[in-house]
């Protein structure tokens, strides 16, 4: 497999203004994605709530799927179990997403490899939020 988490792309993720679609954000206080997202938020990158609900979160309009995230996608944040990953993995190769970051305890060795044969970035099994707190950041 090529390189996940490489420290250079994690930074360059984090710094980089972009669109980041935030795959299982809801209105859920509770759930890590809500606290992560508003991270994001303080550190420049634009979010879109991605939720079969559709709801809105933070300010910013949500959408179904990723195919419905208007303009370019640079960053999905993969917010939902393992199991489930790879479908997204996919959806984000398909939109022509920049790079996919896989959260805190989700790995999919096969669909990061995918993802990287599709010239994703990838980042897998951590958090946006922790990796900027260490790198300063926010």
């Amino acid at each position: 497999m090529a390189v996940v988490n490489d420290p250079a792309v994690i930074r360059r993720l984090l710094t980089t203004p972009g669109t980041w679609a935030v795959v299982g954000l809801s209105t859920n206080r509770a759930r890590a994605a809500h606290g992560v997202a508003a991270y994001l938020q303080q550190l420049g990158q634009r979010i879109v709530p991605v939720h079969p609900r559709a709801e809105a979160v933070h300010g910013e309009p949500g959408v179904r799927r990723l195919a419905d995230v208007p303009g370019p996608v640079d960053v999905v944040d993969v917010f939902v179990n393992s199991g489930l990953a790879g479908a997204v993995v996919d959806e984000a190769i398909a939109v022509g997403a920049g790079a996919v970051w896989l959260q805190l305890g989700v790995v999919d060795d096969a669909a990061a490899q995918r993802a990287l044969d599709a010239g994703l970035d990838v980042v897998m099994d951590t958090c946006p939020a922790i990796e900027g707190r260490r790198l300063g950041l926010g």
